[in-house]
């Protein structure tokens, strides 16, 4: 009991807001003057743009390429990408909220805009200048789509255990295997996937291949 008080007492100094006259640290979860108007910005597109349209698209299940080239002229899409690759280098708090307005409109079609950025998180994350360069920048010069690609039929989103395989033949890597329920897919100019190059099915998920695919004929990988 001794030490949950202590625990509560070190809590509440540390997380507790800043009382006048106390020298306590405090948090705030209150957005920025920035945030507020990308929020705001954000909505406004969601009731303008989304919510007239979703309708439509659930009932055709047409992709909803005339809304998310509004998204991406008014800068909505893509919204993680460093500034020197031509983006707007936003936080991953503020991509979460233009998430959220979008999704208010319509979790479709904000799952649609959200695609990219899983796609291109690993590449942010990981890739070298010249990777970025050529797969991120490409991103916000015109609208393009990307996909991620994990889920399998046996694995699901379980990345330790998916099965598709790839070995380097010459300067090129084969593929062989099978994805499954992939953002984006049918409209992707490039694909970051997942694959196996150690035929061990007790290979641990560290050692797994992530692999950047650029598509030419995006259709054919339905």
């Amino acid at each position: 009991m001794a030490f949950l008080g202590r625990l509560t007492r070190q809590l509440s100094k540390r997380f507790n807001p800043l009382v006048p006259g106390s020298s306590a640290r405090s948090i705030s979860f209150n957005l920025t003057d920035e945030q507020k108007e990308i929020q705001e910005t954000t909505y406004k597109f969601a009731v303008e743009e989304v919510v007239p349209t979703a309708a439509h698209y659930d009932e055709t299940g047409d992709y909803p390429w005339e809304v998310l080239q509004k998204a991406f002229d008014l800068g909505l899409m893509n919204t993680t990408i460093p500034q020197e690759y031509g983006g707007l280098g936003l936080s991953l708090l503020e991509a979460c909220i233009v998430q959220e307005e979008v999704g208010f409109g319509c979790t479709g079609i904000a799952t649609a805009m959200g695609g990219n950025s899983l796609a291109e998180s690993p590449v942010i994350i990981a890739g070298g200048h010249e990777l970025k360069k050529k797969y991120l920048g490409r991103m916000t010069e015109e609208l393009l789509i990307a996909a991620y690609g994990v889920t399998e039929p046996s694995a699901g989103s379980d990345v330790a255990s998916i099965k598709t395989s790839s070995r380097k033949v010459g300067d090129e890597y084969v593929i062989n295997g099978g994805k499954m329920w992939i953002t984006n897919c049918g409209h992707a100019n490039w694909f970051f996937v997942f694959t196996r190059s150690d035929p061990d099915p007790k290979c641990p998920a560290a050692k797994l291949s992530p692999h950047l695919l650029l598509t030419l004929m995006p259709l054919a990988l339905q």
